[in-house]
């Protein structure tokens, strides 16, 4: 079984692993693609043996929409994070913006954040940013496929983006920012696509208790 979950925000996709083994009773139970724990929306996951249907679904573009704080910038690039610098922010327009985010657009390099579960040699790179270490890493080619302004309200950045797996969004708002002329982080971050399944689609992990209670009562 395949089930779009919709993750609230708060909680990490290993949460609602936890969650859905609880309420399903399946111990087998997998997600395609982490969510951040500030970020909510789309969490694709698979019981038992479709578990193995996860492959493609890891490997499928997503559609997020995202805010953008300006003018101050921070360790993890998202609200959980300490402020590490403040700048001012220059007078931005519509057109400016849009034209901003269209420079994005395309293929590119992206260099994951210290903050992030990617691992390096066998570790999660967050456990040793907790720590307060930082390691070289490597560069992975990503690709936003549209890069959408929604609106600009002094002094958040709100954006749709479709990209290729692997693309961190709180690393392209870090990039957006400093070409719009300051620093940034995100204040908000939703997944409403993963592949051919849309929030739309998506149970809260509520709904998913009460239906399979009512199927197994």
């Amino acid at each position: 079984m395949i089930l779009p979950i919709y993750k609230p925000v708060g909680w990490t996709s290993f949460d609602v692993v936890k969650k859905v083994r609880s309420i399903t009773g399946e111990r087998k139970v997998g997600h395609g693609g982490t969510l951040d724990p500030f970020a909510e929306g789309v969490l694709v996951l698979a019981l038992g043996k479709d578990t193995k249907r996860l492959s493609s679904v890891i490997q499928s573009e997503k559609t997020y929409i995202a805010t953008l704080q300006l003018g101050i910038e921070t360790t993890t690039l998202d609200p959980e994070g300490a402020v590490v610098e403040e700048q001012p922010i220059p007078d931005l327009t519509d057109e400016a913006i849009r034209s901003c985010l269209n420079s994005f657009v395309g293929k590119q390099m992206q260099t994951p954040p210290m903050f992030s579960a990617k691992k390096v040699a066998g570790i999660p790179l967050y456990k040793l940013a907790r720590k307060q270490i930082t390691i070289t890493r490597e560069p992975v080619e990503i690709e936003i496929k549209s890069l959408n302004f929604i609106n600009y309200q002094p002094y958040r950045l709100t954006f749709e983006v479709t990209c290729s797996k692997g693309t961190y969004i709180r690393v392209l708002g870090k990039d957006v920012a400093r070409a719009l002329g300051t620093v940034g982080y995100l204040t908000a971050l939703k997944r409403i696509r993963v592949g051919p399944y849309h929030i739309d689609d998506a149970i809260t992990l509520k709904a998913l208790a009460e239906q399979w209670m009512s199927t197994t009562s």
